[in-house]
């Protein structure tokens, strides 16, 4: 997709952007009766107009303010993913934005919401060519947009791209190994530092959570570190990101069930591409911040020597663990990572996991359950970012009494705390790991998408990628 500011819009498809009547006028290439449609369609609460110059279409998107500034956003996205599909089924290649409205984000949203509707994951299809969209290029007039934002607007579009095509790779090319080079294929486009250990190297570190999840694996497993580090920048301590990079999961021997579950299991490392398309966009853009970011990755399979139900596992800090359900793969993995992080003394640190069903069943696919031990003004900045990007949190409770559904008779900790509480006893688990300010994100019911909802495609999602991006751009800001 390309995105560019042009000095003339010339005879190219275009779309103005209008909150008021009488901003009509000020569009030349309308004539007393179009103006005359265009108005009474304003009139009559109807969003989008299109005109048929023959050698070209005109487009107007009319604004009703919602009640809140991100609930107005998020009107401006979807109506920029409804005019991607109009534009593609009329096979138009590009289109000039024109904001005439007193919403000085409308281009932007609009033009967001039109791009991250065009992806498409088309690798694997004989017929790519003849599906593929014809939209490729947005353009904006001077007054619409700022050369900040369409950079940011560009940057942001293709990590969310690259993160959602990542998850929609499957298993015979995603394999661990293959994530941690296109990881590293990332870090050299961006200008990020890439180190993989391998998996004598995790043997030597006693990496327990991690290499009891391989086991049952022909594949080995790989724990991605990425580095970026500017020359000045605004944190002392490092933010370190924790992506969960299980490649597939089925559940080990305790196998799910097909429908609807182990079918898209290739999307259980949504996490660990999350993290990385946020490492790609933070390095592109240059933010003035120090982050890592770590990946754990392995498949999860019931392999001759997989692990099995009542195995008591030693994870790197030294804790032991009853592993009473080997589908409760990822938090073994994850707490493994998150004592790894205690080497940077973070400021921060932030996983992202399709970690529990629970957490699904719970929201489902309008939120993020999250929790954590952050501060109540990282929380708040979290959660206005959630609300600007509209990819929302639901902020549960850390409590002591679950942690004790999580204590073991035979071990420090068993890996299932019960039916009750899921996505919080799973939280706590996680929080074991952790003596730093920390946060927890579960995207399980977000990850992955069955069908096209506006501009969330099918497949990978890289919900809340924009979040996080969010957060950082505004990190330390009053």
């Amino acid at each position: 997709m390309e995105f560019k500011i042009l000095a003339k819009a010339g005879k190219k498809n275009q779309l103005f952007i209008v909150d008021e009547v009488s901003a009509l006028k000020q569009i030349t290439d309308l004539d007393a009766n179009e103006i005359k449609f265009s108005s009474a369609a304003f009139n009559n609460d109807q969003s989008y107009i299109s005109i048929n110059k023959y050698n070209r279409f005109v487009f107007i998107f009319f604004i009703k303010n919602r009640k809140t500034d991100w609930q107005t956003a998020e009107t401006l996205r979807k109506g920029g993913a409804e005019l991607q599909a109009l534009m593609n089924r009329q096979k138009l290649t590009d289109i000039i934005i024109t904001n005439l409205s007193k919403n000085t984000k409308a281009a932007y949203l609009v033009a967001q919401g039109m791009a991250l509707s065009n992806y498409q994951f088309l690798k694997y299809r004989s017929d790519a060519k003849k599906l593929t969209n014809t939209l490729n290029g947005i353009f904006f007039t001077n007054q619409s947009i700022t050369v900040k934002e369409v950079n940011e607007l560009n940057t942001i579009t293709e990590a969310v791209y690259r993160a959602r095509t990542l998850v929609n790779e499957p298993l015979n090319y995603l394999t661990a190994t293959q994530l941690s080079k296109e990881i590293a294929a990332l870090g050299k486009e961006a200008g990020f530092k890439v180190t993989v250990l391998q998996k004598a190297q995790l043997e030597k570190e006693k990496m327990g959570g991690l290499l009891a999840v391989n086991r049952g694996s022909i594949e080995p497993p790989t724990f991605t570190i990425m580095d970026y580090t500017p020359k000045k920048a605004l944190n002392k301590k490092p933010i370190v990101l924790v992506g969960k990079g299980v490649v597939y999961d089925t559940g080990g021997l305790s196998l799910k069930p097909t429908p609807a579950s182990m079918d898209r299991m290739k999307s259980d490392m949504s996490g660990a591409a999350l993290v990385s398309g946020a490492m790609y966009a933070i390095a592109k853009m240059q933010l003035p911040l120090r982050v890592i970011a770590l990946v754990p990755a392995t498949d999860n399979r019931p392999g001759e020597n997989a692990y099995v139900p009542g195995d008591i596992i030693t994870m790197y800090s030294g804790t032991t663990v009853e592993v009473l359900n080997t589908d409760a793969e990822g938090r073994l993995l994850l707490g493994d990572a998150l004592h790894w992080a205690k080497r940077y003394e973070p400021e921060l640190v932030v996983d992202f996991a399709t970690l529990t069903g629970a957490a699904s069943v719970a929201v489902g696919e309008h939120g993020i359950v999250c929790m954590g031990t952050a501060s109540d003004n990282v929380k708040q900045a979290f959660r206005d970012s959630g609300f600007r990007q509209y990819e929302r949190l639901v902020e549960y409770p850390l409590w002591d009494e679950y942690g004790e559904q999580i204590k073991s008779d035979a071990a420090d900790l068993k890996n299932v705390g019960g039916p009750a509480g899921g996505a919080i006893t799973a939280g706590k688990f996680l929080e074991h790991f952790t003596d730093y300010p920390w946060m927890h994100f579960d995207i399980a019911g977000v990850s992955f998408s069955m069908a096209k909802k506006g501009y969330i495609s099918t497949g990978g999602t890289a919900y809340g990628m924009r979040m996080l991006l969010d957060f950082l751009l505004n990190y330390g800001k009053a």
